[in-house]
C-alpha cells in the first residue's frame, strides 16, 4: 500500500486476520496507526511485557496485552457475507465517498 493513500480499515471495524500465529482469527479493531500501517485488534497478536513496579503500577509481573499487527494482515469482514472481503471504494448519489465489498457490494459502514 502506497503512503498516503489510506488504509481500508477504520476503528470499531470487524477484521479477520489472514496471515501470521494469529491466522483466522476475528477482532475489532481498537486503533489505527496511519503512520506506520498497523492496527491493534482486540484479543489478537498477544505479546508478554515484563514490567517493574512503579508508581503507576504496585505490582510488577509479567502481562499479556495486544500488540499492533500490519494492515496487509487483516480482512474486513462483510457483514452480510460474513467472510474476509476485499474492500472497494464507491461514491453514493449525493456524492460521498463509500467503502463497497468486492464481492456481494454491499455498503460497508
Amino acid at each position: 500500500m502506497a503512503v498516503g493513500q489510506g488504509l481500508q480499515i477504520k476503528k470499531n471495524d470487524l477484521v479477520a486476520v489472514v496471515a501470521g500465529k494469529d491466522k483466522g482469527k476475528r477482532g475489532k479493531v481498537l486503533k489505527v496507526i496511519p503512520k506506520t500501517l498497523r492496527a491493534l485488534v482486540e484479543k489478537v497478536n498477544f505479546v508478554k511485557r515484563h514490567t517493574k513496579p512503579g508508581r503507576t503500577s504496585k505490582q510488577g509481573g509479567i502481562l499479556e496485552r495486544e500488540n499492533p499487527i500490519h494492515a496487509s494482515n487483516l480482512m474486513l469482514v462483510c457483514k452480510k457475507c460474513d467472510r474476509p472481503v476485499r474492500v472497494g471504494v464507491s461514491r453514493l448519489a449525493d456524492g460521498k465517498k463509500v467503502r463497497v465489498c468486492k464481492k456481494c457490494g454491499e455498503v460497508v459502514s
